[in-house]
């Protein structure tokens, strides 16, 4: 069994019974505009994709989008987005950085999200494509904002965010089971 990650205490009583508050939001996010220089691992984020991901922080707490927790990749750009991200909305979320969201596909990427616990309602996601844009076409269930899904069709360039509501335990998510809230193109 994989280790438990902060938010995922398990309670095997209470965990059966149901939770009157089981609408969660996640956020999917691209790793902002990096360096060509260096290894892939350890590009730096660029200070236009810094700014950009400070202002996508404002735009998502402007909208009462809040972090409780967040997954990280390991690689240096994503870090970087996740912090410059984090200053911009004002959270104090200390991120669980893994270095499998850096090789993950989607549903690698999936069954981390599906390892946080449900007292998590809000989740952050900061990692790379295709994974990312793979991760949020697939987990749309054609319900939600037509403009987003639009706009997510059109590309997932550095930068760019995808918000979803989702209810239901985070163990149980599926492909087509999140409604796209919103989307912000990073460029």
């Amino acid at each position: 069994m994989p280790p438990a990650r902060p938010g995922c205490q398990s309670d095997p009583v209470n965990d059966a019974l149901p939770d009157a508050e089981s609408a969660r939001t996640l956020v999917l996010m691209r790793h902002g505009r990096a360096s060509q220089e260096g290894s892939d691992f350890d590009r730096h984020l660029e200070p236009e994709g810094r700014d950009a991901a400070v202002e996508a922080g404002r735009w998502l707490a402007g909208r009462g989008i809040g972090a409780d927790a967040a997954i990280v990749s390991a690689a240096r750009r994503a870090f970087g987005t996740w912090a410059a991200l984090r200053d911009g909305a004002g959270w104090q979320v200390e991120p669980d950085v893994d270095r499998a969201l850096y090789h993950a596909d989607p549903e690698s990427a999936l069954d981390l999200v599906r390892l946080v616990g449900d007292d998590v309602t809000s989740l952050v996601v900061v990692g790379h494509n295709p994974t990312v844009a793979s991760l949020a076409q697939l987990l749309d269930d054609g319900e939600g904002d037509l403009e987003a899904g639009i706009a997510m069709a059109g590309g997932f360039p550095p930068g760019s965010l995808a918000v979803f509501s989702y209810d239901g335990s985070w163990a149980d998510l599926g492909w087509a089971d999140a409604e796209l809230l919103a989307f912000r193109s990073g460029s």
